[in-house]
């Protein structure tokens, strides 16, 4: 006996909270993945960035909602296209923001933080004023419906291994395109030192408004990934934004490796904790263990070493 569960009692809730970490895993990794872009790549404190997740995710709703009310036929893949304009709004939007705001605040991170802050709270009103204060979710298609069941008491739902198998997808294409890539090469040579790169050639400004714009964009995916497992609201952003912010500089704001690592540490902490006690007190002790480790590793889990 553990407390007052039996050892297969215990086992299964184990892995049940596990499957359920997973999910949360998959969410936090699309969010950090973009944030990782913009905070670690440029040094942009971007707190606008679940108002970003959350354009993705209002697109997915009125897709949506399209598709069931004029293209029926289609609604099994409305998904797959709400997608793909979910990002294409966030990556517009981004590119906006840094045009208009961001690109006139490099080397501020104070005053970037103060902006965006500020747009946050622009683009939550906005969403209110448009889309109306209560929160929204998405039809799902039928081959999302249902559970997967591995035992008599584990049952994975479909719709949380198609966000697992998506976070697989887009980290994947994150990889390449920053680290096998020619404009991934730019990125980085803007971000090691900025003066050489421009000396050769590299259009600086416009591989900063790109990569803002990309990791926007990454978090518009996150958004119609979002739809997927919870509902829509104009705030539903700020609930993800300080466990992302957490997650990247926990595992080091410049490597993919320690963002998917945090992501997945965290996760499945929070996940187990919350089953034990409240949700509130998980995070708590989460939020306290990374703050205790990063006082003894104030770089976070991984590094990049860069000669300069």
């Amino acid at each position: 006996m553990i407390g007052d569960y039996t050892i297969g009692e215990f086992t299964s809730i184990l892995a049940m909270q596990g499957f359920a970490g997973l999910i949360l895993f998959s969410v936090f990794v699309l969010m950090a993945l973009g944030l990782a872009i913009i905070f670690g790549q440029m040094g942009v404190i971007n707190m606008a960035h679940g108002e970003f997740m959350i354009l993705g995710a209002y697109v997915t709703y009125f897709c949506s909602q399209f598709f069931s009310a004029y293209l029926p036929g289609l609604f099994s893949i409305y998904f797959f296209i709400a997608m793909a304009l979910a990002f294409c709004a966030s990556f517009g939007l981004g590119i906006l923001v840094e045009w208009g705001m961001i690109r006139f605040l490099y080397k501020r991170p104070l005053d970037t933080l103060l902006a965006t802050w500020g747009l946050s709270l622009i683009l939550q009103q906005f969403y209110r004023s448009v889309f109306g204060a209560r929160e929204v979710g998405v039809t799902l298609p039928e081959w999302m419906l249902g559970a997967v069941n591995l035992t008599d008491i584990i049952e994975i739902p479909i719709n949380g291994l198609f966000v697992m198998g998506l976070t697989i997808i887009i980290t994947v294409a994150v990889y390449l395109i920053m680290f096998r890539s020619g404009w991934g090469k730019q990125v980085r040579a803007v971000m090691q030192n900025r003066v050489m790169a421009g000396a050769v050639g590299i259009n600086t400004k416009m591989v900063d408004r790109i990569t803002f714009g990309l990791g926007c964009g990454i978090a518009g995916i996150a958004g119609s990934a979002f739809t997927m497992i919870g509902s829509t609201g104009p705030t539903a952003g700020q609930l993800y934004i300080v466990d992302t912010f957490l997650v990247v500089v926990f595992g080091g704001a410049a490597s993919l490796l320690g963002t998917i690592a945090s992501a997945f540490t965290i996760s499945q902490a929070q996940s187990t904790m919350e089953f034990f006690m409240s949700g509130s007190m998980a995070k708590v002790l989460t939020l306290l263990t990374v703050v205790g480790i990063l006082m003894l590793r104030p770089q976070g889990l991984f590094t990049l070493n860069i000669r300069r």
